[in-house]
C-alpha cells in the first residue's frame, strides 16, 4: 500500500482529471514516460493481481480484512440444523440467504407440545443444569431428559388449582418451582418425584414468572408484587419488591445474583440490588426504565459484560433496548419490527438471539453490539413465546403458540482455546549477566 499515492489520487489527481486539457504530443510523450517511472499509470488503489479465494465463513463479517495482511485461518462453518426427539424423526431444512444474513426454514413436522398456552405473559419453559428441560402443558408439567431422549411426566395439577403458570430450575438442576393459576408455588424434587412444600402468601394471584438465586426464589404474581423466598425457612417470605402497577411477566437475576431486573405489563422494567432489599418496607428500585411502550417480558443478562442487560418489548414497542444497569442508561435500542417474546445471549461468542411474534414468528441471531442480523430461523406458525438455553449454551429450544417444540444447535460448539505455554522468566533476564 502506497499511502502518499492513494491521498494523491483521491484529491489532487482527481482534480487533474476534471480540468484535464490538451497537449502538445511531445509534451504528452514526456508526460507518460514521467508517470511510468513514477508508477502512477495504476488506475486502482488496491487490486488483486490473482482472482480473489471464494470466501468461507458462514456468516458475513462484522469488519473489513485488508488483502495485504495474510489470511487468518476462518472458522468452520456454523451449521444451524433442527433436532427432534422422542418418537419424532430428524426433520429435515431449507437453507435460503436473503439480504446478507442465513434465512433458515424447516418443516413443519416437530415435537408435538399440545395444550401449550398461548399466553404471552407466563414462562413455560425452563432447562435445568442436570440437562433436563421442564415445560407445562396445561396442568401437567413434563421432564424431557436430552441425555437419553425419555420423556416422563412431574406433576397435573387439579383444575381448581390451575393450570401451572411458570416453571423454574433451581441452580442444582434437581429442584423445580412450579408457579400456579391459585397464587401458590410448589417445590419438586425431581429424581424422587415427590413433592416438597408449598408456598403461600406470596401473592394475590398467578405466579406467571419465577427466578432463582441461589437458595432464594424470587416470584413476580399478576398482583404486581415480586417475593423473595428463602427455600430452607418456615417463613419463606423474606423481601417484598413493590414497583410494578401491572403483572410481573419477567424475572432475571444477574450472574452476581446482586442485581434483579424484573419486567411488567405495565411497561416498566425495574433494577433492584439484593443489598437494598428490606420484607419491613417498601423496596425502592435502583433504575426505572421507562422507554419501552409495551410489556416487557423478555430480559437478558450479558454474560460477558456484568452490568449489561438486555429487555425486549411486546407488540406495541417491537424493540429490543440494552441498559448500562450502574448508571440506568439506554445505550442501543434496535426496532425488530415484531413482538419480542423471549431473549438469550450466546455464552461463548459476543451474539444474542431473540423469539418473536406476529408477523413472522421468527427466531433472529444477531451479532453484538453491531445488531447486525446474522441469521432468522422459521419454522413456527404461531409467537415463540419461550426460549430456554441447555446447560452447555448451544442448543436452544422453542416453544410456540403452534403448540410445538423446537430444538436448534443455534450458537454453534464452542471452540475450545489452547492453554498458552507458562513461560518461566528469571528476573531481568533480558539483561546481560554479570560475572
Amino acid at each position: 500500500m502506497d499511502y502518499d499515492y492513494a491521498h494523491y489520487m483521491l484529491t489532487e489527481g482527481r482534480k487533474i482529471k476534471e480540468n484535464q486539457t490538451v497537449f502538445p504530443p511531445a509534451r504528452d510523450a514526456y508526460r507518460m514516460q514521467l508517470a511510468e517511472a513514477l508508477n502512477m499509470n495504476r488506475t486502482q488503489i488496491l487490486a488483486f493481481k490473482n482472482k480473489p479465494p471464494t470466501p468461507v465463513e458462514f456468516f458475513p463479517s462484522d469488519h473489513t480484512t485488508s488483502s495485504v495482511h495474510p489470511a487468518k485461518p476462518s472458522k468452520p462453518r456454523r451449521h444451524i440444523p433442527h433436532l427432534d426427539f422422542g418418537h419424532q424423526v430428524l426433520v429435515p431444512q431449507t437453507l435460503m440467504h436473503c439480504d446478507h444474513h442465513l434465512v433458515l426454514q424447516s418443516s413443519e413436522r416437530t415435537l408435538d407440545a399440545s395444550d401449550l398456552m398461548d399466553d404471552f405473559y407466563l414462562n413455560l419453559l425452563d432447562w435445568g443444569s442436570s440437562n433436563v428441560l421442564a415445560i407445562a402443558l396445561g396442568n401437567t408439567v413434563y421432564l424431557w431428559d436430552a441425555s437419553d431422549s425419555s420423556t416422563s411426566e412431574l406433576v397435573t395439577i387439579d383444575d381448581d388449582n390451575g393450570p401451572v403458570t411458570s416453571v423454574s430450575w433451581a441452580p442444582d438442576g434437581q429442584h423445580i418451582a412450579i408457579g400456579l393459576n391459585n397464587s401458590e408455588v410448589q417445590s419438586w424434587d425431581s429424581a424422587s418425584n415427590r413433592q416438597l412444600r408449598t408456598l403461600r402468601g406470596c401473592h394475590r394471584s398467578r405466579v406467571g414468572s419465577m427466578a432463582w438465586n441461589s437458595h432464594v426464589l424470587t416470584t413476580g404474581g399478576m398482583d404486581g408484587m415480586t417475593v423473595n423466598n428463602d427455600v430452607r425457612i418456615r417463613s419463606h417470605v423474606c423481601k417484598t419488591y413493590r414497583g410494578h402497577r401491572q403483572e410481573v411477566c419477567g424475572l432475571k437475576w444477574s450472574a452476581s445474583g446482586q442485581q434483579l431486573a424484573s419486567g411488567g405489563n405495565d411497561n416498566l422494567v425495574h433494577v433492584w440490588d439484593m443489598s437494598k432489599a428490606s420484607s419491613n418496607s417498601p423496596t425502592q428500585w435502583i433504575h426505572r426504565l421507562e422507554d419501552h411502550t409495551s410489556a416487557v417480558k423478555a430480559l437478558a443478562w450479558c454474560p460477558f459484560q456484568s452490568n449489561l442487560l438486555a429487555s425486549g418489548g411486546g407488540g406495541g414497542d417491537r424493540t429490543i433496548k440494552f441498559w448500562n444497569t450502574h448508571t440506568g442508561a439506554c445505550l442501543n435500542s434496535v426496532d425488530t419490527g415484531s413482538q419480542v417474546c423471549a431473549l438469550l445471549w450466546n455464552k461463548n461468542e459476543r451474539e444474542l438471539l431473540s423469539s418473536h411474534g406476529f408477523t413472522q414468528n421468527q427466531l433472529i441471531l444477531w451479532k453484538y453490539p453491531s445488531m447486525v442480523k446474522m441469521a432468522e430461523i422459521m419454522g413456527h406458525t404461531s409467537r415463540v413465546l419461550h426460549m430456554a438455553q441447555s446447560p452447555d449454551g448451544c442448543t436452544v429450544a422453542s416453544a410456540a403458540g403452534d403448540e410445538t417444540l423446537r430444538f436448534w444447535n443455534v450458537f454453534g460448539v464452542p471452540e475450545v482455546a489452547k492453554p498458552a505455554p507458562k513461560v518461566h522468566q528469571e528476573p531481568f533476564s533480558h539483561l546481560n549477566r554479570i560475572r
